[in-house]
């Protein structure tokens, strides 16, 4: 019995800690760009014609976007591999009134590139198997 209550005094005292320890709300949102710009959207070529789309953002363990993870090639998601850029090689641009994500190679180079596959268990991408 004793183990028990000590067990549960420790217990109450560290949520009490943790709770001490919870980051304040901000009253202002943080700057930058919101995941969403970049996540699921077009990936263009310098001509404007579809390469790709962002299947995923790659972010390191200390929350900086390190990559990206772009859908290539298939029909209608039959076919397509993920191969991965870095984040600084995408942009962001305004043309003709509208913002496209554009980067500077073509889709020939994306689908000759090598190919990545979500490792749910690892929850990370691996190397296609294929």
């Amino acid at each position: 019995m004793r183990k028990i209550l000590a067990a549960t005094a420790i217990v109450i005292a560290t949520a009490g800690l943790t709770m001490a320890q919870a980051a304040p709300p901000m009253s202002s949102a943080p700057e930058g760009k919101t995941v969403t710009k970049y996540y699921k959207q077009s990936v263009y070529d310098q001509a404007k014609d579809k390469i790709g789309s962002v299947d995923d953002v790659i972010v390191s363990e200390n929350g900086q976007v390190t990559g990206f993870m772009i859908g290539v090639g298939g029909f209608l998601g039959a076919g397509e591999k993920d191969v991965a850029v870095p984040f600084n090689a995408v942009r962001a641009e305004m043309k003709d009134g509208a913002w496209y994500l554009t980067l500077d190679t073509t889709k020939d180079a994306l689908k000759s590139a090598p190919g990545f596959d979500f490792d749910k268990g690892k929850a990370a991408w691996v190397p296609a198997k294929s």
